[in-house]
């Protein structure tokens, strides 16, 4: 979707992965910790879809009953652009779902003042 969100996807799962201590850890199950561990801290990435699959917005969120203040979500339409005007009541469902409000002035970081 030509956005900088993949750049944020990278940063948490390194950071995750790097957090990771396998100390005590059987040598044999330290993948799997590992991935679960990551899974566990990385914040949630998902992309709202139109109903042929193509790509509408992309969310980075904080994952759903842990608090995480440091992280902002990011939602993000393609190339960057703002997906509000457009995707709004979608982006509002997810909101929900996730127990949270998605707000433009909160969540799109390219908004001019």
């Amino acid at each position: 979707m030509r956005h900088a969100v993949e750049k944020h996807f990278r940063r948490a799962s390194e950071a995750a992965s790097e957090a990771f201590d396998p100390a005590g850890i059987p040598y044999i199950e330290q993948d799997i910790r590992r991935a679960t561990h990551i899974r566990r801290t990385m914040p949630v990435f998902l992309t709202l879809r139109d109903d042929d699959g193509s790509s509408l917005v992309t969310a980075m969120l904080p994952q759903p009953g842990r608090s995480q203040p440091e992280l902002h979500p990011v939602i993000v339409g393609q190339g960057n652009s703002d997906p509000y005007p457009a995707h709004g009541e979608a982006i509002a469902a997810l909101g929900n779902r996730f127990g949270m409000t998605l707000d433009r002035a909160r969540c799109y970081p390219y908004s001019r003042s």
